[in-house]
């Protein structure tokens, strides 16, 4: 299977196609593709690259904003340096890291954050999959202070338990928000971009998405313990013994 997997990643042609265009990833080719349908990234624009290894989301980012623009890359792997990028090698959810993306921005708010991240693969779909969004709901609550009113989100979400909540709590934040399949992902693939446009600053001391994430995956698991004054319910359920004979 694993021979299989490679001969098929080899004579991928979007990864034929983004050798040849000089892109490090066939990445690359989903933020052009969300690009061209939903408009995000604009000349003279400072973004956020969330998950930039192994950089093509990056060099895409630079040639939208041109040399007017900004964009600066965050990844827990260190990558090879993109012209006209600062990429920083670290935990996007640790405060220090966080801090040095702050500093590197430069600007109070931000235009545009795009996030590609994905949490380490353990194999264990239902894991991955809860991980993945518990991360995507960090990236937010991290990236929503300094995003710009009017700006834009996007980030990749693997289809599953929790979408719809995610997306619920998304939603006052944005005037805008849908699902996005890009071509260039595997037909196998069960990722989708959350494609958030217009930034609308949520008012008030409940704006977290990662809280209100987790407070819901509660209610939707059956709520946290029972009332304990609520009496057990009478059954008339019996065990019998087999007679010996």
């Amino acid at each position: 299977m694993a021979d299989r997997w490679v001969q098929n990643h080899q004579q991928d042609s979007w990864r034929r196609q983004a050798k040849a265009s000089g892109y490090r990833a066939r990445s690359a080719f989903k933020l052009k593709q969300i690009q061209e349908k939903h408009k995000l990234v604009s000349p003279g624009d400072s973004v956020l690259d969330v998950g930039c290894h192994p950089g093509g989301w990056a060099q895409v980012a630079v040639e939208l904003v041109g040399e007017s623009g900004k964009v600066v890359g965050v990844d827990l792997q260190s990558c090879v340096p993109v012209e006209g990028a600062n990429l920083i090698v670290g935990d996007i959810t640790d405060a220090h890291t966080q801090s040095a993306v702050l500093e590197s921005i430069e600007t109070e708010v931000i235009d545009v954050v795009v996030s590609d991240i994905s949490p380490h693969i353990t194999g264990k779909w239902d894991i991955d999959q809860a991980v993945s969004l518990m991360l995507v709901a960090e990236v937010f609550d991290f990236s929503l202070p300094i995003l710009k009113y009017g700006g834009h989100f996007v980030t990749k979400i693997f289809q599953g338990v929790g979408v719809e909540e995610m997306i619920d709590l998304v939603k006052p934040h944005f005037k805008f928000v849908k699902r996005f399949s890009p071509m260039a992902s595997r037909n196998s693939s069960s990722e989708v971009y959350l494609v958030c446009k217009y930034h609308t600053p949520k008012k008030g001391p409940d704006w977290k998405i990662k809280p209100a994430f987790e407070r819901a995956l509660e209610e939707r698991e059956g709520g946290l313990m029972p009332d304990e004054e609520v009496e057990p319910a009478k059954s008339t359920f019996v065990v019998k013994r087999k007679s010996k004979e």
